[in-house]
């Protein structure tokens, strides 16, 4: 999943994208409100995390303009949107879910609490309720970051994960490159590479070669009754 961390504070910008990618995710930062409109109009994310107080304007106005349809986003993921700040007073708490935040996580907070808010958000897209997914033989727990195969654990990298990750919430549908470039790598990504048929070719290797079939000219999709 390709997440945005909007946050003015670098420190912490670069603290929450290195615990994030460290579990899997794709993240890019914005350090500022323009910068966060441009991201948000070129990219496609699954999940904002948003400071209420930015240099040049504040989180509440740009979540209202997200909700409002006034920024053009591509694609067709609904953004899910959770505001991390210090302002913790029921009155901003509750005007930023009424500006429509899905979250508000009050600064200073623990980064297996924020893990586990970033997973809960992110399992609303898949309309499930557990941080398990099966397919066929294969189970991913997206808690955990374990993979087993018929019961045995499998080694995988990062974006092998997040490939496997993506592409399970989506048993038996056609998935392209570019939307697998989208949602598991971040913007030093370089479009124009083979990374994503690298990776799902070693993805494969290690599911059994008939676990992911390619489409010529589509893009890829996971067998329901994968390995």
């Amino acid at each position: 999943m390709r997440l945005l961390v909007v946050e003015d504070e670098e420190d912490l910008a670069e603290g929450l994208r290195v615990g994030l990618a460290r579990t899997g995710y794709a993240v890019d930062v914005a350090l500022d409100a323009a910068e966060a409109y441009d991201r948000l109009t070129v990219n496609e994310y699954d999940l904002m995390l948003l400071d209420v107080n930015l240099p040049d304007g504040d989180g509440f106005t740009l979540c209202r303009s997200l909700r409002n349809g006034e920024v053009d986003t591509p694609g067709e993921t609904d953004l899910r949107v959770l505001m991390l700040t210090a302002r913790g007073g029921l009155e901003d708490r509750v005007r930023g879910l009424d500006e429509g935040a899905d979250d508000y996580l009050v600064k200073p907070f623990a980064l297996a609490e924020l893990l586990a808010r970033v997973r809960a958000l992110l399992r609303r897209d898949t309309a499930g309720t557990s941080s398990v997914l099966t397919v066929g033989d294969v189970v991913l727990d997206v808690a955990r970051h374990v993979v087993t195969l018929r019961g045995e654990r499998l080694t995988l990298t990062p974006k092998e994960f997040g490939v496997l990750e993506y592409l399970m919430t989506r048993p038996g549908h056609v998935v392209s490159s570019e939307e697998l470039l989208e949602h598991v790598w971040d913007a030093n990504a370089d479009p124009f590479t083979q990374t994503v048929r690298v990776t799902v070719g070693t993805l494969r290797r290690k599911l059994g070669e008939g676990s992911i079939e390619t489409v010529v000219g589509r893009g890829y999709r996971l067998r329901d009754g994968a390995a």
